[in-house]
């Protein structure tokens, strides 16, 4: 007898925490098709009986709109940390109604035309900046969705979005399965020579858990893997150039062959979005990117060329000190470098020039270590308190740790979720910051206080091995940091409006703006030697490793930045210039963009666009530059501390409680220049970003 997966459905429960540890696959399909069709009841109730008031309009389209983002992103994330065939079918099953109903919703004329009429009728003035930026957003966003089109047209756009939708998940699938379809079996270990004892550990780990139950970091056999701990250890240490190379060319030609080729998804999606662009009156889905970001395709062309300028020949000292380096060596590759060098060279280059070694680091970087650090910032900061409240929650895996943030009174004002290990098989790469739900007074569980925000912090550190605890590179650490900053935005808001609290409604190239600034940190003295306590002894990193960590800041940073614009510029350069079927292939474009952004020309096989997600699966769709447009305002937001004087407690607490009250508190109910002006009292300059990066052309960016 079938069973009915709707009653009793932990995904429609009315929970404070998502029961993560009762929701299977089985769960998604019912769920969804019965949440759908109680919100289609919801939305025909409100365009029938809906008025152009607060309450009457948009505090139950909040209501309709949160339900479906908090019960979707539960699935989404469920996918993104332990997918399986089964969820991916569940998903796949339902995706099309889901994209169905939110298109109903985005294109409803009659909620539209009351949106046009709170804009239009004499209340207009005395609503609150954070009400009137909801009222625009909303009629905006119905125009780039399709409200405006009429028959056919609408028809398409429909079938559209259905299509890129479908697309965007098969992407993700296949790098996944790309990535984890490639392992190689090491058993000579002459050809795993210069692996750090953790990578060896992490390679033998993997050996262990493929079948090879006598697998040991010492003797082996070990197996590596493009997953980023172990593919990042390989290209850092493997004095195997030939072992460097094989994995380099792997890696840049993830999902290029068979069932999991992503080329002509990109050519699909690409194609797609410029009918998108065309059918709403634009002449290309650049432009439509634009409209919800500060910037114009012009101003982020001048950004970008501007970025360029300034580091370019930066990137190009980097390559020679890199080959004489080499040559001082007598590498056989030093008169020729490829990209499989790179990485290997400045590793060597770093660990001589500053006389501090990576591995040595990890040491004074256990992972429980530097979250203590990281709090007790958050703390000196931000005036909040942390605290371990694992139990209280439902987690997905047993290493996923739960917390609660508190003010100084002691009372909770958010809670989070941290899953930090790498999980190759299963969660996908990289490291982000999910809302499970935001702050909000509408749909709070009771009527005298706000829904307090929720949050997921995912990362893909090296986990425990060999009986350490997670010992954390820096590059690690500034990713936490980074992470963690996202997640401020969203649970230190103080935005009571659902719509625009976190980082809802905030112009998307101002979104990076807390989490680079928080990488900051890792670069000041007492911060540092706040998180960095030998696992061991508990002795702090010594004075002299301190100071040469920090100056380590502008190491290569000229090229790191020319790197970040290649993918800024090619994203730009497809969602503007590229002609579906024309001459040009996008490998064609992104070699043609490499060359004016990169010092070392790309192999003619690299084929990087093909788990370029960010831009095909995510949100970042010509809007990479949004990493290098918030860099400037997070560099200039740090100055304000150095201004006030870091080693000033006072002034740092009272700048710290500023930022907080500002940026990390009017969530999207202020535009966020002005917000900028409201912390830094002026407009945001370039200078600090120059300066940090020890660039010495001037750079120019408004």
């Amino acid at each position: 007898m079938a069973v009915d997966y709707q009653y009793n459905n932990p995904l429609l429960e009315d929970f404070l925490f998502p029961p993560y540890d009762a929701i299977q696959p089985k769960h998604v399909s019912p769920a969804i098709l019965s949440l759908l069709d109680q919100l289609e009841s919801n939305l025909v109730e409100l365009e029938t009986r809906g008025e152009p008031t607060w309450p009457k309009l948009v505090e139950p389209l909040e209501k309709i709109k949160d339900r479906l983002s908090v019960v979707w992103g539960i699935v989404n994330h469920l996918n993104a940390v332990m997918d399986s065939p089964e969820l991916r079918s569940a998903i796949e099953e339902v995706q099309p109604e889901k994209v169905k109903f939110q298109l109903r919703l985005d294109q409803s004329k009659p909620i539209y035309t009351a949106f046009k009429a709170i804009r239009q009728s004499s209340e207009w003035e005395s609503l609150n900046e954070a009400r009137k930026r909801i009222v625009e957003a909303q009629i905006k966003e119905a125009v780039l969705n399709g409200v405006s089109l009429e028959d056919d047209k609408r028809q398409h756009f429909n079938e559209i979005q259905q299509e890129l939708e479908k697309l965007a998940q098969q992407f993700e699938e296949n790098i996944l399965d790309a990535t984890n379809k490639f392992e190689k079996l090491i058993t000579d270990k002459k050809d795993i020579e210069g692996m750090t004892a953790t990578g060896l550990a992490m390679a033998a780990q993997m050996a262990v858990s493929k079948g090879h139950e006598n697998a040991t970091a010492e003797n082996g056999p070990w197996i590596v893997t493009l997953a980023g701990p172990s593919y990042r250890s390989i290209m850092q240490h493997a004095k195997n150039r030939s072992l460097r190379e094989e994995l380099y060319r792997a890696y840049v030609t993830r999902a290029t062959t068979g069932v999991l080729d992503n080329t002509e998804i990109i050519n699909h999606i690409l194609k797609l979005r410029l009918e998108k662009a065309k059918l709403l009156g634009f002449d290309n889905y650049a432009e439509v990117s634009m409209e919800t970001k500060m910037a114009t395709v012009d101003k982020t062309e001048e950004l970008i060329e501007e970025l360029c300028n300034a580091c370019h020949s930066s990137a190009i000292q980097d390559m020679e000190d890199l080959e004489i380096f080499a040559k001082g060596h007598n590498a056989v590759e030093a008169n020729q470098l490829r990209h499989w060098d790179i990485n290997f060279w400045s590793e060597r280059l770093h660990e001589s020039r500053y006389d501090i070694n990576e591995e040595e680091l990890r040491a004074f970087f256990p992972l429980s270590r530097v979250i203590e650090g990281l709090f007790s910032l958050g703390k000196k900061l931000f005036g909040i308190n942390i605290y371990p409240a694992d139990g209280l929650a439902p987690v997905w895996n047993n290493d996923v740790r739960f917390y609660c943030v508190k003010n100084l009174s002691d009372v909770p004002i958010a809670y989070f979720y941290f899953d930090p290990y790498s999980r190759p098989h299963g969660k996908r790469g990289g490291a982000w910051v999910d809302l499970v739900v935001g702050r909000s007074r509408v749909v709070s569980h009771d009527a005298t206080s706000c829904r307090l925000p929720v949050v997921h912090i995912v990362c893909n550190q090296t986990p425990p091995l060999a009986g350490k605890p997670s010992l954390m590179t820096f590059r690690e650490v500034e990713a936490l940091f980074h992470e963690f900053g996202h997640a401020l935005q969203h649970m230190l808001t103080n935005q009571d409006e659902g719509l625009v609290s976190g980082t809802k409604g905030i112009e998307w190239d101002a979104v990076e703006l807390p989490s680079q600034f928080m990488e900051h940190w890792c670069y000041q003295r007492d911060t540092l030697m706040s998180i960095a306590k030998h696992y061991k002894t508990g002795e702090s990193l010594p004075e002299e490793i301190c100071s040469k960590l920090l100056a380590t800041r502008t190491f290569r940073a000229g090229s790191e930045l020319l790197r970040q614009l290649r993918f800024a510029s090619v994203d730009l350069e497809l969602h503007k210039n590229y002609i579906p079927g024309g001459l040009e292939s996008v490998f064609d474009i992104d070699q043609r963009v490499s060359r004016k952004t990169q010092v070392m020309p790309l192999q003619p096989e690299d084929r990087f666009l093909c788990s370029f997600s960010h831009i095909f699966a995510d949100t970042y769709a010509a809007g990479y530059y949004c990493y290098q447009w918030a860099e400037v305002l997070a560099a200039d937001a740090f100055s304000a501390f150095e201004e006030a004087g870091l080693n000033n407690e006072k002034a740092v607490k009272e700048t710290g409680i500023k930022f907080r009250e500002t940026v990390l508190a009017l969530g999207g109910g202020k535009s966020p220049l002005q917000v900028f002006i409201d912390f830094r009292g002026r407009e945001p300059s370039p200078e600090p970003l120059r300066r940090y990066y020890g660039l010495k052309p001037a750079l120019a960016v408004s």
